[in-house]
């Protein structure tokens, strides 16, 4: 019999707690709540967040806009269609809603070398779309609000976690409160760590499975437009490729708002950007212009719009992902999703995709499976062959796109071999 089908559940009445409010951890919750047999006593709840309520939607990085795809089914608009969730993630869209837009890669002229025109599967209207961050959650998050069952901490962060005698799980967690910051431990049967790609649980459990620096450093920030985004950019998104080892990358965020990006290789991690010195961020700015010197307009002058308290320096880390002990599972039920899991660089452009595909396949194990290995094993079977095929694809793109002489030609030729190739499909279904 089906574990959705059956009379008890091994998680009825039982406490999970999610260290993470992000797209991760507000899906994992949104798919659990809609999964649950209502016939079942639910467990209890409670997500951490380390931000204060509110504030975490108005960070900068909230504001940059993130590919969502529907051509794949490691897709997070696969995920958001399962959730029921993708009409509104839809019409939260920045583009790629109603064919207004989809991934290219231009030439530094502008000249488009590949257009990224794959179909949707399932049914879904669009291949792909760019949504800000924050709209993202905020969908997520409306599709929990009328849970009683679970609840938002925030302001907390959960630092560590060990198991106690009683088999549960003792969870230390540092909380602010006004000016106060106090440091406690709580109780729960199950933990869900989506704390990002620099996990503190990850660290705790997982002490030698760090980042990796994947050799190439990102320069850039958003630029408000007040004419509006001119074209070929105003709908579409994508990478320009330059051949001397510098690549850019281009999005609208909104009418009149696009983050732009330029990538390098760097001999090693730059040290943090510093956004209180004024110095610094126009430093950034200054070296992202250099740097995209040879891109023509409107490059230059999207550069010199860049709101400085958008600013970004990062030295791009990644780290592959891993399949959780079943031996130990058992003795202590902690499951790593989303970034926490697999990190992958800002070049790859994924992260969300897999996040959505995570929190939606844990929670559906678990309400299938009979016991939390089953359910855990099953996860692992989805998500650790489809993060690792993705993070090692993101590697070879980025060698591509930052590459230089006669490895640039190769890359400029198999783009445009695909260019010809997707016309001919074209021309042939067409008839």
């Amino acid at each position: 019999m089906a574990a959705s089908n059956r009379a008890h559940h091994f998680l009825e009445g039982k406490t999970i707690f999610v260290a993470g409010s992000g797209v991760a951890g507000a899906a994992f919750v949104a798919g659990l709540y809609k999964l649950w047999n209502p016939e079942w006593k639910a467990p209890t709840i409670v997500v951490f967040d380390r931000d204060p309520a509110e504030e975490g939607l108005r960070r900068e990085s909230e504001n940059y806009s993130l590919s969502v795809s529907g051509h794949t089914e490691a897709g997070g608009l696969v995920a958001l269609k399962k959730l029921g969730l993708i009409d509104q993630v839809l019409s939260s869209s920045v583009s790629g809603v109603d064919g207004s837009g989809c991934f290219k890669i231009w030439g530094p002229d502008w000249s488009e070398k590949i257009r990224a025109a794959r179909p949707p599967l399932h049914g879904l209207p669009t291949a792909s779309v760019r949504i800000t961050r924050k709209n993202l959650r905020r969908v997520l998050g409306n599709a929990t609000e009328g849970w009683q069952h679970s609840s938002v901490e925030w302001d907390s962060q959960c630092l560590s976690v060990a198991r106690l005698d009683s088999g549960r799980l003792s969870v230390r967690i540092r909380q602010k409160r006004g000016e106060t910051t106090h440091t406690f431990t709580r109780e729960c049967d199950l933990l869900v760590a989506a704390d990002g790609a620099s996990s503190k649980l990850r660290a705790c459990l997982r002490p030698a499975d760090g980042l990796n620096y994947t050799g190439a450093t990102l320069r850039g920030g958003l630029s408000e437009l007040k004419g509006g985004i001119p074209e070929p950019i105003r709908k579409d998104w994508g990478f320009v490729v330059s051949g001397s080892g510098v690549v850019g990358f281009i999005s609208p965020v909104d009418d009149h708002t696009v983050i732009w990006a330029v990538g390098t290789q760097e001999p090693g991690p730059l040290p943090e950007l510093d956004r209180t010195s004024k110095q610094d961020v126009e430093a950034v700015i200054s070296r992202g212009g250099q740097l995209g010197s040879q891109f023509e307009e409107p490059f230059q002058t999207i550069v010199s719009q860049t709101d400085p308290q958008t600013v970004m320096c990062i030295s791009a880390r990644d780290k592959l992902p891993f399949r959780h002990d079943q031996g130990a599972i058992k003795d202590l039920p902690v499951v790593f999703i989303g970034d926490s899991n697999h990190a992958l660089s800002p070049f790859a452009g994924f992260g969300a995709n897999l996040a959505l595909s995570d929190a939606w396949d844990l929670a559906e194990q678990l309400c299938l499976r009979g016991s939390l290995p089953e359910a855990v094993a099953g996860y692992d079977e989805l998500s650790e062959p489809r993060a690792r095929k993705v993070a090692e694809s993101a590697r070879r793109s980025l060698r591509a796109g930052l590459s230089t002489g006669w490895r640039y030609w190769l890359f400029s030729f198999m783009l445009w071999i695909g260019s010809w190739v997707r016309w001919g499909m074209e021309t042939f279904k067409g008839r």
